[in-house]
């Protein structure tokens, strides 16, 4: 099966596309509506934990903080999935259970992707036996500066047959693709290929998710939409701090693609760090009064 003309290159407007985000920026925000804002990216958030260091104990903290964001206010929506590194799936899946939180996995030589497809595809299917739901891969940005897209698009093909009935997130790290059009192309050809989600970052390469880099994706999932009927996800990671970026993208996704999109089934953030900003901003719209940080744990 082949990727249909990834030969052509969709030219892009790169100060259309950055004043189009500018313009979308300039949007103000109600505070009922600002409240239903923050409530909706808590939902959509992916609670992460991907370091050397990390152990069961950890791994079962963070669960524990997905479940419940904060205690002082129980209606809060849950996080929409706890990812971890495959040796931690198993841990993830027990202390969710009986929770709709999925378990997602970063797989294939995360985040370098330098390994043989062979052992990339063990690190899947191991994932996937440990009960993810979700599988976070990468591509092989290397061969796809070289102009190998075939070879990009057979390998997501492998991975996505790997999955089995697990969601599969493509990872462009965008960072290292250079251009607009390059993401666009990158874009293009992970979701003829199989991937249920297209993800700007590891969040290990710095940039990380920019809104016009975001933008470009989103425009990509429009057109494959209305090419083929079928809605691909979108998950912006690394680099989203602040519950004001939040509400950007959130802006940038209903201008986009539309409400259909508003919700944890198609867009995610992958920004952990996040969460706490979105309390305290949900905290100061309830309460009238900020709250310091230090209320809120780090998990």
């Amino acid at each position: 099966m082949k990727y249909p003309d990834f030969n052509q290159t969709i030219p892009i407007d790169e100060i259309g596309v950055n004043e189009r985000v500018s313009r979308l920026n300039s949007r103000s925000i109600k505070k009922d509506s600002k409240v239903q804002a923050l409530k909706l990216a808590l939902s959509m958030i992916d609670h992460t934990t991907l370091e050397g260091s990390d152990s069961p104990g950890k791994v079962i903290q963070l669960c524990k903080k997905a479940r419940q964001p904060h205690s002082a206010i129980p209606d809060l929506p849950t996080v929409a999935a706890v990812c971890v590194y495959p040796r931690m799936v198993g841990v993830a899946k027990k202390e969710l259970k009986g929770t709709d939180i999925h378990v997602a996995s970063v797989a294939t030589a995360f985040p370098s992707g330098q390994a043989p497809l062979s052992m990339r595809l063990q690190d899947t299917k191991f994932a996937v036996s440990e009960g993810a739901d979700e599988i976070d891969m990468v591509i092989s940005r290397g061969a796809f500066l070289n102009g190998e897209f075939q070879l990009v698009f057979d390998e997501i093909a492998a991975v996505k047959e790997a999955c089995g009935d697990a969601h599969l997130k493509v990872i462009l790290e965008t960072g290292e693709l250079h251009t607009l059009e390059n993401v666009r192309k990158a874009s293009d050809i992970a979701m003829h290929a199989g991937a249920d989600f297209i993800k700007t970052s590891t969040g290990k390469v710095s940039p990380a998710a920019t809104q016009p880099v975001t933008l470009v994706m989103l425009e990509a999932i429009r057109d494959f939409y209305y090419e083929t009927d079928k809605m691909i996800g979108m998950k912006p990671a690394g680099g989203i701090r602040t519950a004001k970026q939040a509400i950007q993208y959130l802006v940038i996704v209903k201008e986009t693609l539309g409400a259909a999109w508003l919700n944890k089934d198609y867009f995610r953030f992958g920004a952990s760090s996040l969460t706490n900003d979105l309390l305290m901003q949900i905290v100061k719209q309830q309460t009238g009064h900020y709250q310091s940080l230090d209320y809120f744990s780090n998990d």
